[in-house]
Formats: C-alpha cells, structure tokens, sequence
C-alpha cells in the first residue's frame, strides 16, 4: 500500500494534537512491513505522518517540488526535513527551481500519480492559493485516486 499526504500547514496546539491523532489512527490498520508513505515532508502534517511511518517501520518516498522548496519551510522545520530527507528510501523530484505555488502543484501531482491512497488533513474549503489542499484533493479524486479526509469535528484554521 502506496499512501500519499496533503493537508494544511497552519494548525494550532491543539488542532496538531487532534491531527496528529488521526493520522496514527489511519496509518495504525496498515501492515507497516508493506506501507509505503509518499511526502513532500513539509512542517506540520507532511512531516508527522512521515515520522510516524518511519517509527513503524515503514518505507517513506520524498517528492521533492523544487531544488529551492526547503529554502521556502520555516527554519525552526529544517532540521527535521533533513533528518526526513536522510531516512527516505527514495527521493522523486519535479525538475523545477523556484519553490513556487506551479512548483508546489506539480509535486502534489507527482505525488498523488505514485500512491493507491490520499490522506488529506483538509477543512473542506477551497485553497488559498494555486496548489493548496483542496486542489490537490480535487486532481486526486480527477484521477480517481481514493482520498480520505481527516478533520476534527467543529476544528477551525
């Protein structure tokens, strides 16, 4: 089992505990000697189920959207995508610079053409920007790749 992630970046305390909960309740029905995660392993939701299938014992897959994309994560972030990087059994990249909105879309495209699932930590409302969570549900479900939404109940960004 190939499962990919996508999800918003600006969660609280508190909506992180929640998400981070649903992750491991997701991943935990997988048989870990044949899961496979696939993340860009940005801050926040791309890096903690990263973490938690590596914990697991399971492969992890970076795509790579741009040879600038970690240059864009937050600092305090570095750190932990380095270590990610590190332990990637496989890295697969866009062949784009600038780690822009088209950059962030085409590696969520890339992402979602190698996975049998998607999880999404989605609110349901539309991106913000080319490239945010919703489109990237949106071109998985065009490609009828299954995606399963993880959302607290009655949680707000």
């Amino acid at each position: 089992m190939r499962i990919g992630i996508t999800g918003h970046r600006e969660l609280d305390a508190e909506l992180e505990r929640k998400v981070r909960q649903l992750l491991a309740d997701s991943l935990a029905a997988e048989d870990a000697g044949g899961l496979t995660v696939v993340s860009c392993i940005a801050d926040r939701p791309d890096a903690w189920i990263a973490e938690l299938a590596l914990d697991r014992g399971a492969r992890l897959e970076v795509v790579i959207p741009a040879q600038r994309y970690r240059d864009g994560l937050p600092e305090w972030h570095h750190p932990v995508y380095d270590r990610l990087l590190r332990d990637a059994s496989e890295q697969h990249h866009t062949g784009r610079v600038e780690s822009d909105e088209a950059a962030h879309m085409a590696g969520s495209e890339l992402l979602v053409g190698q996975v049998d699932r998607l999880i999404a930590v989605w609110d349901g409302l539309p991106a913000r920007g080319f490239g945010g969570t919703a489109d990237v549900v949106a071109h998985a479900r065009r490609l009828g790749v299954p995606v399963e939404v993880l959302w607290p109940a009655e949680a707000r960004r």
